[in-house]
């Protein structure tokens, strides 16, 4: 049985355009006007980018609310007890010594979120800030944070209402919750705040009034129970994930047809030799090259007895990234259904209990080993750039000019892809080896996995960029030489560059063809179309 939260039921809404790893056609896509049942416990990796990209709507389960009541009742004794309980009837951080009374409440809950609404820097997308929202709303509705039902209701309301408060993107030092960033939320169910309705910025209040959601007036531990917690790191991090595993596909395609404009060896990627190291990513990235190739003509067409690393080696290098990106999904997986504020409440036992699981250390390091994983994907990629664009590794025209001298090709391509894995190597130094004490040295240790969850975010997209660089040379390569077949997968991957990229007959502005290309690789188009070619389910 689900209990429906916004005041009516979902609003029916036409299909949004289509972005970054959404849900497909077919199935797929019927299912996404199915709301997704919050339970606190299960929610998954394709329900958040569905809620998060498709906007499919939620629906709070009879489960889930009476465990929200069951807890919500146990603060509600505390406060009538008037003992001493962090955060309720006390203080926040260093000031948990100082006792608030019953008649304080409203005032000390309010009084949270305005002042922990310290975040700076520009705006998160309304994709993450949706992201956000589930999450925190998931999190609430384990029954573990003694917040009011009606706090998860109003959450479930403004996401399927399309209200989407505007949250700057920096500030959290990732423990103590990710603060200043969900305060920003917070303020929109009070009425404060800024968020954004049916494509116009307002305040929250006029948001709220024109979507038809009463705001709620906060007590106990609903202001507390907002804010502390992981979710910016763990909804940016779980975007992340799902880019990152289409990258990691992109990846492959690209590296494929670059074997086969450079007429590489297939030997490499033989089953008997991954068996010998079994590292699980390098074994299924061996097996989906030979799969893009499979057909080809153009595999084995030289007299080396061996291939360069960046060919010979795909298999190792972006296994190990796969395998990565693997252990970041596992962690993310984890986190969604965590409870990560403080205190929590046991209503079997009738304790609240003080703890951590608002640090983000777990996060923090995944998020750090995420963007390290995928930069390597752009290193190795930028040098099978180089090795198409040099006549000297290629036997093709000098930068792949049909008329090289009077026409520069691809030369300043592989200059911006340079640039783009020299910035990420920068920003692939982990974030989660720092530590700044805060509350006046009561939080002495924080993870700052918000940074490590941004740092990876901006790694993803230069990535996205190489990526749709080397597709581009690539198709160039084959195309001046054309004297030969395409493996299944990769006539697909070369039908699709060309269906948004054409072949360079001579010198034009390469800025929008790398821009398309980039869009192409980020919406997941790629993969879909080379998983159809393959007879696999996109």
């Amino acid at each position: 049985m689900q209990r429906m939260t916004d005041r009516g039921g979902p609003q029916r809404r036409s299909t949004p355009k289509m972005g970054k790893n959404q849900v497909g056609s077919g199935d797929a896509q019927a299912n996404a006007v199915l709301p997704v049942l919050l339970t606190g416990q299960n929610l998954t990796q394709t329900e958040l980018v569905q809620v998060a990209r498709a906007r499919r709507p939620l629906a709070l389960t009879e489960d889930a609310l009476r465990r929200l009541e069951a807890s919500h009742e146990v603060v509600r004794r505390k406060m009538d007890e008037g003992r001493p309980v962090y955060g309720i009837t006390t203080g926040f951080g260093k000031l948990a010594n100082i006792t608030i009374d019953r008649e304080q409440s409203r005032e000390l809950q309010k009084n949270l979120i305005m002042s922990h609404a310290c975040g700076v820097g520009k705006p998160f997308a309304t994709e993450v800030v949706r992201a956000i929202m589930l999450l925190r709303a998931n999190a609430l509705a384990a029954g573990f944070s003694g917040v009011n039902p009606r706090i998860v209701e109003t959450l479930v309301a403004m996401l399927n209402q399309g209200v989407h408060p505007v949250v700057p993107e920096k500030g959290s030092l990732g423990a103590s919750g990710d603060l200043a960033n969900l305060a920003h939320v917070a303020l929109v169910l009070i009425g404060l705040g800024e968020a954004e309705f049916r494509g116009t910025t307002m305040s929250g209040a006029a948001a709220m009034e024109a979507a038809g959601i009463a705001t709620v007036e906060l007590e106990g531990k609903d202001g507390l129970g907002l804010i502390n917690g992981t979710q910016i790191m763990a909804a940016l991090g779980s975007l992340h994930v799902a880019d990152a595993q289409t990258l990691c596909r992109t990846a492959n395609i690209a590296g494929a047809l670059t074997l086969e404009a450079m007429r590489g060896l297939a030997a490499a990627f033989d089953p008997r030799i991954h068996a010998l190291r079994p590292h699980p990513g390098q074994i299924e990235t061996a097996r989906e090259i030979l799969e893009l190739v499979e057909g080809s003509t153009y595999v084995n067409g030289c007299d080396r007895v061996q291939d360069a690393y960046t060919l010979r080696c795909i298999p190792q290098v972006h296994g190990a990234s796969l395998d990565a990106v693997a252990y970041a999904a596992n962690v993310l997986a984890v986190e969604r259904n965590a409870v990560t504020d403080n205190p929590l409440v046991f209503p079997d036992g009738d304790e609240v209990l003080s703890g951590g699981n608002f640090h983000g250390q777990p996060l923090a390091f995944a998020l750090d080993f995420l963007g390290i994983a995928v930069s390597e994907l752009a290193d190795i990629s930028e040098r099978r750039i180089e090795r198409l664009v040099n006549p000297q590794l290629s036997g093709l025209p000098a930068f792949l000019a049909r008329n090289s001298g009077v026409h520069s090709g691809y030369m300043i391509a592989q200059y911006t892809a340079a640039s783009l894995v020299s910035e990420n190597k920068i920003l692939a130094s982990p974030a989660s080896v720092d530590s700044i004490p805060s509350s006046a040295n009561q939080e002495d240790h924080v993870s700052m996995g918000a940074i490590s969850a941004r740092k990876a975010g901006q790694i993803l997209e230069n990535v996205q960029t190489v990526l749709a660089i080397e597709l581009m040379c690539a198709a160039q390569a084959i195309d001046l030489q054309a004297d030969a077949r395409l493996g299944r997968g990769t006539e697909a991957a070369w039908r699709e560059i060309r269906r948004v990229v054409p072949a360079l007959e001579g010198d034009r502005v390469l800025a929008p063809d790398i821009r398309a290309m980039t869009e192409l690789v980020a919406s997941g188009a790629l993969v879909e179309a080379v998983l159809r070619a393959l007879g696999k389910a996109a």
